[in-house]
């Protein structure tokens, strides 16, 4: 397979959405989609009627057609819900989730994979969150049946995923470690997954995707390479001028007078070492940028990684009108990003985008009701009887002491579940008058996205990204 030199970063909640991701291919480069919370974007466009019809002619072709008729008779509806009316509650994701769950992710992976491959031969990818540990097994099985070429994962160490990617290729089961805080010495919990259970029987054996690493250090690219239990295809070398979530500087957290982490040399990573390892690595961070994808290739990268430049591009999945306030503030020279040390409940530094009626602003987050009902980001810990449960620092404080966390990791947490999904135009209805609202996040180009304006236009498409 012929790497690509451009590789077009997998954002948010369906921001690098399938119509994004199929774009972005057909130029030949490799395009992702975002493979976080589909489960919740495929059940809301049904909601919504899926007015378009995309959702339904991918689940015409899921190869387990019970399963896509059980999809759709829960969730669709003709002609879309009631504006006011909230979405359904769904179950969180869990240790040992129902199969009816299980179903919902394998399908919204196919359905996200399968449009972005439809009608081209072009290459595509998912990428997912190593935070986000639960759903992971049965959401790149999806991704699998729709014949994704590559499968991407960052925001920790995935060094099981190669050997999972490896099982479920050949339809045999695959186990994912699970962490549990508080857990003893000894006590390991695992996620599982069978894919005879989506089959009822022997199941077929799938293209094993390429595995790329998402790395912000050498050390961590060493790690992979050598202790993985199976075979890493890549990596990505991603900087801490990158959008979502950064990697933590190394050493003790240290803010900045604006509150920001601290990243200094050591924060670097040394691409002679990752060189060594003898593996094709792409660089991204702020690598979207005019003579960027030269100045890799010449440091003996295979190419770049580029994000925030596609993030507002007319193909993207954010909202038509906070794409045009991002780009506002770009042509004004007023964007500013804040990477916050504490707003993600994962722990990891944040990006996120300075704009006006977000949940950005302060003020307007300590407004919001703080409610968990998606759960993606939920800590998994020890009880004192043994047992497994489950808290999320942005949920009710009160609920959080409870189950044994503190005020203190509490405190300026944000709900990126319900915000990450409010930017695409899927939030959680509260009331008639109150949706769930946005929190953007970009990487540092953000300030630059104006530059892909046509004179006389106010935004614009992939195209002058993927060709610049």
């Amino acid at each position: 397979m012929t790497q690509p030199k451009i590789i077009q970063g997998g954002m948010g909640v369906a921001v690098s959405g399938w119509s994004l991701a199929k774009t972005v291919s057909q130029f030949g480069h490799l395009g992702v989609v975002s493979g976080t919370g589909l489960a919740i974007v495929l059940l809301r466009g049904l909601q919504l009627g899926d007015p378009s019809g995309h959702l339904r002619r991918a689940l015409d072709n899921f190869p387990v057609p019970a399963i896509a008729q059980r999809v759709v008779k829960q969730y669709f509806v003709p002609g879309g819900k009631p504006a006011a009316a909230a979405f359904p509650v769904t179950a969180m994701p869990t240790l040992q989730p129902h199969i009816s769950t299980v179903e919902l992710m394998v399908a919204a992976n196919f359905v996200e994979v399968f449009l972005a491959k439809e009608g081209h031969g072009g290459l595509v990818g998912i990428n997912f969150l190593e935070k986000i540990q639960l759903p992971t097994l049965p959401s790149i099985y999806g991704a699998m049946l729709a014949d994704v070429d590559y499968i991407l994962m960052g925001a920790g160490i995935p060094r099981s995923i190669p050997g999972c990617l490896d099982a479920l290729a050949k339809g045999e089961p695959a186990k994912l470690k699970i962490d549990v805080e508080g857990a003893l010495a000894g006590e390991e919990s695992f996620s599982h997954f069978d894919p005879k259970d989506i089959w009822s029987g022997p199941a077929p054996a799938l293209k094993r995707p390429q595995f790329l690493g998402i790395v912000s250090s050498a050390t961590l690219a060493m790690t992979l390479a050598k202790k993985a239990n199976g075979h890493v295809d890549g990596f990505i070398v991603e900087g801490d001028t990158a959008g979502g979530h950064n990697a933590p500087p190394r050493g003790p957290m240290q803010l900045g007078p604006t509150g920001e982490p601290i990243y200094g040399p050591r924060d670097v990573a040394d691409l002679d070492k990752i060189r060594e390892l003898g593996l094709p690595f792409w660089l991204a961070g702020s690598y979207g940028r005019p003579g960027k994808l030269a100045a890799a290739l010449e440091r003996g990268a295979a190419g770049i990684q580029v994000g925030t430049a596609f993030a507002f591009c007319q193909e993207s999945g954010i909202q038509p009108e906070l794409k045009q306030q991002a780009i506002q503030l770009s042509r004004a020279r007023t964007a500013r990003i804040f990477t916050d040390p504490i707003a993600s409940p994962t722990g990891f530094p944040f990006k996120v985008v300075q704009m006006a009626d977000t949940l950005s602003d302060a003020a307007v987050y300590d407004s919001r009701d703080r409610i968990c009902d998606l759960g993606y980001l939920r800590h998994l810990y020890r009880k004192e009887d043994g047992s497994i449960g489950y808290r999320c620092p942005a949920e009710p404080v009160a609920d959080f002491i409870r189950k044994g966390g503190t005020d203190a990791d509490a405190k300026g947490r944000k709900c990126l579940c319900n915000s990450l999904v409010a930017n695409v135009g899927l939030g959680q209805v509260r009331s008639a008058t109150e949706t769930e609202l946005a929190l953007l996040t970009a990487g540092d180009d953000v300030t630059d996205i104006a530059r892909f304006l046509k004179p006389g236009c106010d935004s614009y498409t992939a195209e002058p990204v993927a060709v610049a």
